[in-house]
């Protein structure tokens, strides 16, 4: 039997929670709604999938290696929200709470840690990982071993990318993702792919060739006929910008890190501090949720084990 662990790429999950969900604060003027948001997620992902393990990912507050490869990288995003940052780290509070680790790093952005953390975890064929995001880049990391839980719209629509599931969406392999991204370039980063190259014209070049670099190697070689004369003018002239695309894109998975699988065991944690922290950030329906089965519970019992978690998270 599998064991689980689920990778949460926190700051993707918090904006797409803040643009879902109404603005909401406390009593006090405290912003909390996208912090809310999360919380939804992270209760619904561990109702449905019971994992022995997890931990959150976020993003350093900094430039990272991509800015220094390219200075644009992501540069036409508008500044976030003045109430946006504040929500990050409460959140990092409630994860605190629930005894979830949380992993950050200078120069880098939480889908490297995800994808170096896959990497570390899934050397155990006994494990399966599950990453928890809204963004499609991290389609890349599919593997037998590794599934993506996507949020597709807001932070109620989801779909569970495996390697069939997305074979039968795009035609073509978790490998070829970065290709396929390489090609068709990423406006919300800033990533420029090839000009004139959609979604549909990306996916048919790469389901027919492969990688970029066998696209090329073809097109240089003369020995392709499927493509007009318009569309090889395209791509050789945007040849150096599709293969720095597909190398920002590219996450790494050698990040020099202190991973322990066991310090990310599920369910070891302190009731009564979740429960406060819940209450202070104004969040009564959840804890009425969560500890809805427990009768005047006894808060003095400081450790929640994995059985009595499971009965806690049937929302």
């Amino acid at each position: 039997m599998k064991k689980r662990l689920i990778l949460i790429d926190s700051n993707s999950v918090l904006h797409r929670a803040y643009h879902a969900l109404p603005p909401l604060t406390t009593k006090k003027g405290k912003p909390v709604g996208a912090v809310y948001g999360f919380c939804l997620v992270f209760l619904k992902v561990i109702k449905e999938f019971r994992p022995e393990f997890i931990t959150a990912c976020f993003d350093f507050p900094a430039p990272t290696f991509r800015h220094k490869k390219f200075k644009e990288y992501k540069a036409k995003r508008p500044p976030a929200p003045t109430d946006f940052p504040p929500q990050i780290s409460i959140t990092k509070e409630v994860l605190k709470a629930f005894n979830v680790p949380v992993f950050e790093k200078k120069g880098f952005e939480a889908d490297d840690l995800i994808a170096t953390i896959s990497f570390l975890a899934t050397k155990d064929p006994q494990l399966e990982v599950i990453i928890l995001t809204g963004d499609l880049d991290i389609l890349q990391l599919i593997n037998p071993q590794v599934k993506v839980y996507l949020l597709k719209r807001g932070v109620k629509e989801t779909i569970l990318y495996d390697e069939k599931t997305l074979k039968e969406k795009y035609g073509f392999s978790a490998k070829l993702f970065l290709d396929f991204k390489a090609l068709r370039g990423d406006p919300s980063d800033n990533i420029p792919g090839v000009p004139g190259i959609g979604e549909k014209t990306a996916a048919k070049l790469i389901k027919e060739f492969g990688s970029i670099e066998e696209l090329y190697k073809k097109i240089k070689e003369g020995n392709i006929q499927t493509i007009n004369e318009k569309f090889k003018k395209i791509l050789l002239n945007s040849e150096k910008e599709a293969f720095l695309s597909k190398n920002l894109i590219l996450l790494k998975k050698d990040i020099p890190l202190k991973f322990d699988l066991e310090k990310c065991r599920w369910g070891d944690y302190d009731k009564e501090k979740v429960k406060n922290i819940l209450e202070s950030l104004e969040f009564y329906s959840l804890v009425k949720r969560l500890f809805k089965d427990q009768k005047k519970t006894n808060l003095s019992e400081k450790k929640i084990s994995q059985k009595e978690n499971l009965t806690l998270f049937n929302l």
